[in-house]
């Protein structure tokens, strides 16, 4: 058990909150019963991954997308008012962390990905240095890339580029990063993987040489929470249970 404004202090320093300029307030984002015995992490705070928190035994519920984005509605009406309600009548704690989540040197996306991948970044390039790149030892052809990404998220992807074509050099980043393929191209990565993709990825990839792996939002962004609640849990003698709320972006 552990007070939830000692987690919070924690948790705050852990993820280095001050380097970032979000779009979001990172960390406790709703405060609810002061003591922690169990954490639930999930990606979004959707009203799906909330109950079965609730169900679940949660006294506090662990997200990478959280809520109060930068120029959102921000009246508490519909969806809102009815997540917030929910997380107020069952005194359910809400934290969320963005993007030092995302590149958080150990607990973070980027990096987790990597891991599952097999990739270990040596180099970073972006905003908060956002993208990760490595350099394989030997070059693999994209299309087995594109085969070891599908097993390895349980989910197809959307490849741009030759499938033949040799890949030494790869850069990620996971979630609505497409935009950053011009940092990917800047690194010289045969390939750049991220989790969406916008009508210009294609016209950037083919154009700039930099084939493109759109992976799946959800699915590249399962890890980091996973690994920050798991740490927490040790930290501080918790449960931890990851729920998976199935999103097919």
């Amino acid at each position: 058990m552990v007070k939830i404004n000692e987690l919070t202090h924690y948790t705050q320093q852990l993820m280095q909150v001050e380097r970032f300029k979000d779009y979001c307030p990172n960390g406790l984002q709703v405060e609810g019963r002061s003591e922690i015995k169990k954490i639930v992490s999930g990606v979004t705070a959707s009203m799906a991954l909330l109950k079965a928190a609730q169900l679940a035994g949660a006294d506090m519920v662990l997200v990478h997308h959280g809520y109060f984005w930068r120029n959102e509605d921000a009246r508490v009406v519909g969806m809102k008012r009815k997540r917030l309600g929910f997380l107020l009548e069952h005194d359910l704690n809400l934290m969320a962390y963005h993007l030092p989540l995302d590149a958080h040197a150990e607990f973070g996306n980027n990096v987790q990905l990597g891991k599952l991948l097999g990739l270990t970044a040596q180099s970073y390039s972006g905003e908060s240095s956002l993208v990760a790149c490595a350099e394989l030892a030997s070059p693999i052809l994209l299309v087995d890339l594109l085969a070891l990404i599908e097993t390895r998220l349980n989910r197809k992807a959307l490849l741009i580029g030759d499938a033949n074509k040799l890949v030494k050099k790869v850069a990620w980043c996971t979630g609505a990063a497409q935009a950053y393929i011009d940092n990917a191209a800047e690194l010289n990565a045969d390939v750049f993987i991220s989790g969406e993709i916008s009508e210009q990825t294609t016209h950037q990839a083919i154009e700039m040489g930099v084939a493109y792996i759109s992976a799946g939002h959800h699915a590249t962004e399962r890890y980091g929470v996973q690994a920050l609640g798991a740490h927490l849990a040790e930290k501080f003698n918790l449960e931890h249970e990851f729920i998976d709320i199935d999103n097919p972006v």
